[in-house]
Parts: structure tokens; C-alpha cells; sequence
């Protein structure tokens, strides 16, 4: 007697029932263990003020390239981003080229810090850092890295300091044409969005409108995760992955008032870092006043930062030795995950290896 079709199938639906039954399992045991932990490399706080904590990481190898690493956050972030765990850490994958790591982390900042504007990171936080890094180090050079927001403060430190001890600047996903950041222009269009009200009326801005703004780009995002989360629920590394980055995502913090009012009327409505009308400190912006060699990364699927928003800086900054390379990936995974390892990490070494003896 031939076997039927139902017969041939019920090997497939076991196999489908019990891998539910894991999901199950495995999904009861999302729901009730601890967060993962993050940020675990060694690391010293050297200096703290206010929403600023300036960080140095302890040394993994014996034998240091003589140029220290100072990486810059956007403020809306928290910097654990650059190391997230071990074997997924960019500060630990420096660390063990031998690269001497320091990183500056912000806080959320206090009501008395809704007055900082960009010109307290770019003219302040970022020189008394370096300062610091130099005085620590005991080098007089410096190179910055920046992320993101990040970058364009480095970008602009770098613009206004151009005789300055930064030695070289590494850039990742860093806009500059904000004309090109359509989603975020849709939300933060001038004729709808009354940003001195807002400012006036909250001061610093809750990391519960940041969250929504970010969700709003990609809406189906949020609820596509969660899916791709459940249909690989028993994939322990899958998952340990998933919740480092939601945990990353949903810890945002909230942006000085005045900072965020200058970054939507100069940046974001105005254009001015693009147009060159940027004045900070009453000082002219002019990105071609940047000498230093320059890298700058960006991901071919940054939904955050288009290819277009950042594409001009180069061409923009007066370095001779200067370079833009594309990789695969998207804003976050293309600094931190699994696939950075392979694509970001490795170029960031061997542009910065023969940059920083």
C-alpha cells in the first residue's frame, strides 16, 4: 500500500509544532529575563560635566599606535553603540589593533542645560575633550570619529580649528545637505511645526518625541522587527542581538532645547552647514578650511542619513587626503553588529593604521 500525502507530511508538521513550541519557550524567557548587558570593555571615566562623561578605555594590547581615538556621539544617543558586547564592540575591535580608545558619552541633559547650543559642543565640549585626551595620552595629536550627529559636530570643531591638534577625522554616516533628509523635513516642515513654541514651552525635548520622529521614517519597521524577532525566537544569538539594539534604540535622551531649536532653523529649515552660512561663535563655517585627512562611511541603506545628505562633504572639505567609501548596511548596523566586523571595522584600521604613527 503506497503511503499518502498526509503521511509524507506529518514529519514537516512535527517539526513545525515542536519548533512553535520553542518559540514559545524561548519567547516566555524574552518576556521575563533581565536586559542584556552592554558596554562591558574596561573602561575609566576621566572626566564628567554636566551631560558630557568623557570615557578611556583600558589599553588590550601591550603595543599602541602613538595617535589616541577620540569618538564623538550624537547627543541623542547613548555611546554603548560603539560597544555594544564583546565580539561586537568597535571600541574593543580598536583596542585589540592596538589603538588607545576614548569616547565621549552624553547624559541627559539637566533643566539648567536647555540653553546649550551647538556652539557649547563644537567650541567647548569637544576642545576641553581633547584637551583632556591629550593631557591623559600624553600625545599632543588627536584623531576624532564621529557618528552620525556626532560627525557634524566633529565636522564642525574641525572647520573652526583648523591649526588645531586633531590629526585626522574619521566621519560615519554624517550629513551635510540636510535639504536631502526628506522624512525628517516632512515632520519638521516650517508651516506646521512651531519649534520656538515647543522649545518655550518644554525646554529640553523628551526622548518620547525623538522616538517617535525616528519611528515615523520607517512606520512598519517597528512591527516588521518584532516578526523577524519571532520567527527566529530560537536563534539564541539572533535574539541576544535584537535586544542590544532595541535596548540601544529605545534609550534615547533627551536633546538640549536650544540646541535642538538651532539644529531645525540653521540646519534642518535653512541649510546653512551646505550653503556655507553657518556662523558659530560669530565665526564663518567654511568646510574648506578642513586639512586634516579625512574618511567618511556611509551605508548604502541609511533610511536616517541618505547617501545624498552626506555625499557632499567631501567634495566640501579642502583636505588633500580625503576618502568616501559606501558600504553595505544600514545607519546603525553599519557601526555596530555583527556585519560591521567585517565591512566598517576593518577599513576604519587600515585607513587609520598608517595615519597614526
Amino acid at each position: 500500500m503506497m503511503p499518502t500525502a498526509e503521511a509524507f507530511a506529518l514529519p514537516d508538521i512535527r517539526a513545525e509544532i515542536e519548533r512553535a513550541i520553542q518559540r514559545n519557550i524561548k519567547g516566555l524567557e524574552f518576556l521575563t529575563s533581565a536586559a542584556p548587558a552592554v558596554g562591558q570593555t574596561p573602561k575609566d571615566e576621566i572626566h564628567r560635566r554636566g551631560t558630557l562623561s568623557l570615557y578611556h578605555y583600558r589599553p588590550l594590547v601591550d603595543e599602541l599606535y602613538r595617535v589616541p581615538v577620540l569618538m564623538v556621539m550624537a547627543t541623542t544617543n547613548r555611546a554603548y553603540i560603539f560597544d555594544l558586547a564583546p565580539g561586537q564592540s568597535m571600541v574593543e575591535y580598536l583596542l585589540l589593533k592596538g589603538y588607545d580608545v576614548y569616547v565621549m558619552d552624553w547624559n541627559a541633559p539637566r533643566p539648567d542645560e536647555k540653553r546649550l547650543r551647538i556652539e557649547d559642543y563644537v567650541l567647548d565640549f569637544i576642545p576641553d575633550s581633547i584637551r583632556r585626551v591629550q593631557e591623559d595620552s600624553g600625545e599632543e595629536d588627536v584623531t576624532v570619529a564621529g557618528y552620525c550627529m556626532g560627525g557634524v559636530l566633529s565636522t564642525l570643531y574641525a572647520a573652526l580649528h583648523p591649526g588645531g591638534p586633531m590629526k585626522n577625522l574619521a566621519l560615519f554616516t554624517t550629513p551635510v545637505d540636510f535639504s536631502r533628509m526628506k522624512l525628517f523635513h516632512a515632520w519638521s516642515d516650517r508651516r506646521y511645526f512651531d519649534v520656538d513654541r515647543l522649545i518655550d514651552t518644554v525646554g529640553n525635548v523628551p526622548p518620547e518625541m525623538l522616538f517617535a520622529s525616528f519611528d515615523m521614517l520607517r512606520p512598519a519597521g517597528r512591527g516588521a522587527g518584532v516578526v523577524q524577532l519571532w520567527d527566529n525566537m530560537d536563534n539564541d544569538e539572533f535574539v541576544k542581538s535584537y535586544r542590544m539594539f532595541d535596548r540601544w534604540g529605545a534609550e534615547m535622551l533627551p536633546l538640549a532645547g536650544e540646541y535642538f531649536r538651532q539644529t531645525v532653523k540653521e540646519l534642518m529649515w535653512d541649510n546653512k552647514l551646505h550653503k556655507g552660512e553657518l556662523e558659530l561663535g560669530g565665526r564663518p563655517v567654511r568646510l574648506q578650511n578642513i586639512k586634516v585627512p579625512v574618511l567618511h562611511a556611509l551605508a548604502q541603506h541609511d533610511h536616517i542619513v541618505p547617501y545624498e545628505a552626506g555625499q557632499p562633504l567631501i567634495a566640501g572639505i579642502g583636505s588633500a587626503d580625503k576618502e568616501e567609501v559606501v558600504l553595505k548596511g544600514g545607519h546603525v548596523s553599519l557601526a555596530a553588529g555583527p556585519n560591521a566586523v567585517r565591512r566598517l571595522w576593518p577599513k576604519l584600521d587600515d585607513w587609520l593604521g598608517v595615519r597614526s604613527t
